[in-house]
């Protein structure tokens, strides 16, 4: 039953990270590909064998354990930030504006405009690949609103302003990783590379973790792909993969309800293309009901009640188990050591077993991160090294907006023909030129078209940098190595936001 969906928790020290590392080497063993974030770093030792240390050998004597053998699972590294694994990437329009939205910490009027903006590049076949193609997209739009407003609605130039700097402020920041490591979204991660017999695929997460938007929007995106890559497969008789979701309280943490209608409806249906997914927490509360009630097998570790709010909890948590006549659930859980676990799974039927009390075993692989050396073999020798190492950076809206501008300028260089009159082309896209090169209202009115657009932003650009030299000169400025101006310096981007908002 391991294609059911599952849920592992307790406190911190309990034990969750060694539990989670041998349920993936059990998987891999039988043929099953994992996929799981590591957020403390701990988890790449599963890569290498374990050491059989007195302490614990010991411990699996004394719970009747002889046949434990070290070895080591086939793994694949990767990390968005290109560091410490394989690049993992998507585009734009991979992510959609749901993520996005949130990835850009938009409210509700910005996340309207946001999709209005991919509904109009839908419709005009302008691919949104990376930053470069939504900046330019929404800098037009906003400066335009008005030309798309009998066809799409209301657009508030306010709104498309204050999207277009929180759109500069993601791209000077970690959030552009996922999207567009050096402005490029390809090679896109392809989801049947992670299915390959057995590989335990391994996100580094010790970095995006401190990003937890970008953390949740990473997973989420990852498990939509799987969820539209992969064909229907049935109720199977053990999963294509098992995806975990550690500290996954992230993923809930402010989410609009639209999207937690999103991650339940993938939830409820990414079974039957052979997905098992496993959310890691430290309590069940931390899992909206309408998700928690579809996490049939559970693994729960001690939990700790200091406080009346605590004590609620371990309640809350026992009565999510069916009741074990031997002992009394909320009990135990806040007698279990280290190492021990309450369990319940699914039987044949698809029903919950009466709760039992369980230790632990040791994983046969290292408990604890690869070396430095350790993690570059593992990334040279991977087979999937050099497929993503490089970027690519495909046309798409940006390069053709670049290119209607030279064609412009050289359109202007050139002489005019004597006797004729301009006619108005009708471009590829239903309208180009007016779209590009700006319109004459039925009153008379100019609209900037996007050509304009990029000029204007262009040139505002330059002032921007300008002003900011001249007033670092003045205040003695500087930046960090993170982009950051400290005490007594200005930072134009929050300027501009302030100006924009």
């Amino acid at each position: 039953m391991a294609n059911r969906h599952g849920l592992i928790t307790g406190a911190t020290g309990t034990g969750k990270t060694v539990t989670l590392q041998k349920m993936a080497e059990s998987l891999s063993g039988i043929g099953v590909p994992v996929f799981m974030a590591d957020v403390k770093g701990d988890l790449t030792g599963v890569a290498q064998e374990g050491l059989a240390s007195e302490k614990l050998l010991a411990r699996l004597k004394s719970i009747g354990v002889s046949d434990w053998q070290p070895h080591a699972s086939p793994v694949t590294l990767w990390d968005i930030f290109g560091e410490k694994g394989h690049p993992l990437r998507a585009t734009v329009s991979d992510l959609g504006p749901l993520l996005l939205a949130r990835l850009l910490n938009l409210n509700e009027v910005q996340s309207g405009v946001l999709n209005i903006i991919f509904r109009i590049a839908d419709d005009q076949g302008l691919l949104l690949l990376d930053f470069k193609d939504l900046r330019a997209i929404t800098q037009y739009i906003g400066d335009n609103a008005k030309s798309f407003q009998n066809q799409y609605g209301n657009i508030s130039s306010a709104s498309g302003r204050s999207n277009s700097a929180r759109i500069a402020y993601a791209g000077a920041t970690g959030r552009r990783a996922l999207l567009w490591r050096a402005d490029a979204g390809y090679p896109r991660l392809d989801a049947h590379r992670c299915q390959r017999n057995g590989i335990i695929n391994i996100l580094s997460a010790e970095k995006l973790y401190q990003m937890p938007k970008l953390y949740a929007a990473s997973l989420l995106w990852m498990l939509s792909e799987l969820y539209e890559q992969l064909p229907e497969a049935g109720d199977l008789e053990k999963p294509k993969l098992v995806f975990f979701f550690d500290e996954a309280h992230l993923l809930f943490n402010d989410a609009p309800q639209i999207l937690l209608d999103k991650i339940e409806q993938v939830i409820r249906l990414i079974r039957s293309k052979g997905v098992g997914v496993w959310f890691v927490s430290q309590n069940p509360s931390d899992i909206p009901d309408n998700v928690l009630g579809q996490l049939g097998n559970r693994v729960q570790h001690a939990l700790r009640a200091f406080t009346p709010k605590d004590q609620k909890a371990v309640k809350t948590a026992a009565q999510t188990m069916r009741a074990n006549p031997a002992f009394d659930t909320e009990k135990a859980i806040q007698e279990l050591g280290t190492g021990e676990a309450l369990i319940s799974f699914l039987d044949a039927k698809g029903s919950p077993s009466m709760v039992e009390r369980a230790m632990v075993i040791a994983p046969c692989s290292r408990m604890g991160p690869v070396t430095e050396d350790e993690r570059n073999g593992l990334i040279n020798h991977s087979a999937l090294y050099g497929k993503y190492e490089d970027d690519v950076d495909r046309e798409s809206a940006y390069e053709m907006l670049q290119k209607s501008v030279q064609a412009t300028t050289e359109k202007q260089n050139a002489p005019a023909a004597k006797g004729k009159e301009a006619t108005v082309d009708s471009g590829i896209l239903g309208g180009l030129k007016d779209i590009l090169f700006g319109s004459t209202g039925p009153r008379g009115g100019k609209h900037d078209g996007v050509v304009q657009s990029v000029a204007k932003s262009a040139a505002r650009q330059v002032t921007h940098q300008i002003i900011r030299g001249n007033v670092r000169q003045s205040t003695g400025g500087a930046e960090d190595a993170n982009g950051n101006v400290p005490d007594g310096g200005v930072n134009a981007l929050s300027g501009l936001q302030k100006c924009t908002t």
